[in-house]
């Protein structure tokens, strides 16, 4: 039945090779044993990667462990080593964005389109708890997602219907054993602490059955949520010099759920982050929008006339950005034109070189910061204010990529 789970997860086209994350725990481990069942059944050829996060001394021993049992398998296993690069947040959060980094990595790097990852009912569980104590909206509480995309690989939950238990008990019964991660019982971890309120709230029928069935109830609200926020993102968005518009007029009919999704949607095309804000500053953001008032948060700044809401970078975010002429800068942008040159914002010398950039009919603050073609400290080209000089520039995250930031939001 469990094989029947997860096969059918991938349904109707399952991938010809499939990688599988396997850490040596519970989880991964059954994942591994019956996504391995369904190869020698017909299923998919497997690689196997197992991330050494390096945080304790058993790790590197674990990871070996897991390359044998791989080779008894068949199965060829790679080592990925985190050397807890990624900056920014807690470290189970730095650790996570890291594992899924190097994941994607080694995805690309064999070739592999898919990834399945051994996540179950009892995580989904674990984390609409620790959501809810975020005080999480419909986005935060709905179901983990059972597939989705990063560094251009689709990562797969296909055991999110089914209990940590049960694997376990499947385990036993071919003998198999597995690796318990002392962090998992550590009470100074979120996670953990959910686990615990978990089992204390199950004799009132708050299992982890009864918070997936309301997680995954959640998940479809969600999804119509995205898809009204697409048709109104199509209705309502264009873009001008790197800016994003959203027609007032629609914009101020639209509920505030609607509305906060376009404006986060927004920041994270400027941006390209990973996350939307937290806290009440979204809801300060949103009632900047609804009023017209001007307000910057996450390097942006949210302005407004008669016509449009405008959401541009802010220049302090981008002033000390300088990249060659043929890189990406700001993640947005490049250029192309004869000679060499670097690619930074115009900033105040900008435009006091470009005497003209009114006539581009951009605010002060977006010319400031959109981006020119330099030599040394010498403006060569704005060709966003209409002096082009022989330069191009395009923007290479268009406006698609904000409907799909909308939709995948």
């Amino acid at each position: 039945m469990a094989r029947g789970v997860v096969a059918d997860h991938f349904a109707p086209a399952p991938p010809s090779c499939l990688g599988v994350a396997v850490s040596g725990g519970s989880d991964s481990l059954a994942l591994l044993h019956l996504l391995n069942d369904w190869r020698v059944a017909g299923g998919p050829a497997l690689r196997v990667a197992t991330v050494d996060h390096d945080l304790r001394a058993e790790s590197a021993a674990e990871a070996a462990a897991v390359a044998r049992i791989c080779a008894a398998l068949g199965l060829a296993h790679d080592t990925l080593r985190w050397h807890g690069e990624e900056g920014g947040g807690n470290l189970p959060d730095r650790a996570r964005r890291g594992r899924y980094r190097l994941l994607a990595g080694w995805a690309r790097a064999h070739g592999l389109g898919d990834v399945a990852i051994g996540h179950t009912s009892d995580d989904l569980a674990e984390t609409f708890l620790m959501r809810l104590a975020r005080g999480s909206g419909v986005d935060g509480l709905s179901a983990m997602r059972a597939r989705w995309q990063a560094g251009g690989v689709t990562f797969h939950r296909p055991m999110l219907a089914l209990g940590r238990e049960q694997l376990r008990d499947m385990l036993r019964a071919r003998g198999v054993g597995w690796v318990d991660d002392p962090t998992n019982a550590d009470p100074g971890y979120a996670r953990t602490q959910a686990r615990a309120v978990l089992a204390a709230l199950a004799p009132l029928g708050l299992d982890s059955a009864t918070l997936t069935e309301s997680a995954q109830r959640l998940a479809e609200a969600r999804a119509a949520l995205a898809h009204h926020a697409r048709q109104a993102a199509g209705a309502l968005a264009s873009v001008e010099a790197g800016d994003l518009l959203l027609a007032r007029e629609g914009f101020s009919a639209l509920p505030d759920e609607t509305a906060r999704r376009l404006l986060i949607a927004g920041l994270r095309w400027l941006t390209g982050a990973a996350y939307p804000p937290r806290g009440t500053a979204m809801d300060d953001f949103l009632g900047a929008a609804r009023d017209g008032r001007r307000m910057t948060l996450r390097g942006c700044v949210l302005s407004a006339d008669k016509v449009h809401i405008r959401l541009g970078r802010e220049y302090n975010a981008v002033a000390g950005l300088r990249a060659p002429a043929t890189a990406l800068w700001d993640g947005r942008w490049r250029a192309a034109g004869d000679g060499e040159a670097e690619i930074a914002a115009l900033g105040p010398e900008g435009l006091c070189a470009c005497p003209d950039w009114r006539a581009g009919g951009l605010p002060h603050a977006s010319a400031l910061a959109a981006p020119g073609l330099w030599r040394g400290d010498t403006l060569i080209a704005a060709p966003l204010h209409g002096w082009a000089n022989g330069w191009r520039i395009a923007l290479e995250r268009p406006l698609a990529a904000f409907c799909d930031i909308v939709i995948g939001h």
